[in-house]
């Protein structure tokens, strides 16, 4: 088989284990465990990936093209900042899980009112008994549920995905691909002469971890969005991502040193 074509299938499978490594897995995660729909869980692998793919490609192209290597120095700053980054998505996600579980509604309290609960099938509409007096009547309510509003919340984010939804992940795939540009390019370097095929090295290299990536966050989306259906569930996940993200990216951080 011509060395060319091998160093492009290797690139593709490269990427494809490229999209395994530990630190990916544990920052997309946090990002993962807040989706209760399947297909936003499962695009925040492919948003992650462009990112990804975007700055490695560049970092990778500019540094074969003008024969660069990143000196040790930077490539440690870059690797620091991977696992500083691990440490806030860690943080924002504990912050998310605590200001999540304080929305919970409360019990609706009358102090001078005798209070009778009628939920039907959506516990959405129900009715209260009053009793003034001599005169006993009923007030008709309607109090949406937080299963009904999130429902209606998930919709609205099918058909207008709000900011964070991707540039999250995308931000966070950039930051990536900067601190793997070093290692990446070296073996560009070492077995690509041209341009044109270290160019297609870099492309296939990146599909690989789109697809790698996109694979994985689909496999992780459909048991966390039926998971995430339970309050308690949403909470467990959420604390686990967050608390896993800190601790894996400080034990990162100090291996780097």
């Amino acid at each position: 088989m011509d060395p060319l074509i091998s160093a492009l299938a290797l690139g593709f499978l490269l990427g494809l284990q490229h999209a395994t490594d530990a630190d990916h897995l544990v920052a997309v995660a946090t990002i993962v465990t807040r989706e209760r729909r399947f297909a936003s869980g499962a695009l925040v692998g492919a948003y992650w990936a462009v990112g990804h793919m975007t700055t490695l490609g560049f970092a990778g192209i500019l540094m074969f093209a003008l024969n660069l290597r990143l000196p040790p120095g930077v490539a440690t700053s870059l690797e620091l900042l991977v696992a500083a980054m691990l440490v806030a998505l860690g943080a924002w996600r504990l912050i998310d899980v605590a200001r999540g579980a304080g929305s919970v509604s409360r019990e609706h309290v009358m102090a001078d009112h005798v209070a009778h609960h009628e939920h039907g099938n959506l516990e959405t509409v129900h009715s209260h008994v009053h009793t003034h007096a001599v005169a006993t009547h009923r007030h008709p309510h309607v109090h949406p549920s937080r299963r009904l509003l999130r429902a209606l919340g998930d919709g609205m984010q099918g058909k207008a995905p709000s900011l964070g939804a991707w540039l999250r992940p995308l931000a966070v795939g950039a930051v990536h691909g900067m601190a793997g540009s070093a290692a990446v390019s070296l073996l560009v370097l070492a077995t690509i002469r041209s341009v044109g095929a270290a160019v297609a090295y870099l492309a296939l290299f990146g599909i690989g971890t789109v697809a790698g990536m996109t694979a994985l966050t689909a496999l992780m989306a459909y048991p966390v969005a039926l998971a995430l259906r339970f309050e308690r569930a949403r909470r467990a996940l959420g604390i686990l991502a967050g608390a896993g993200s800190i601790v894996f990216g400080v034990l990162y951080g100090y291996r780097v040193m």
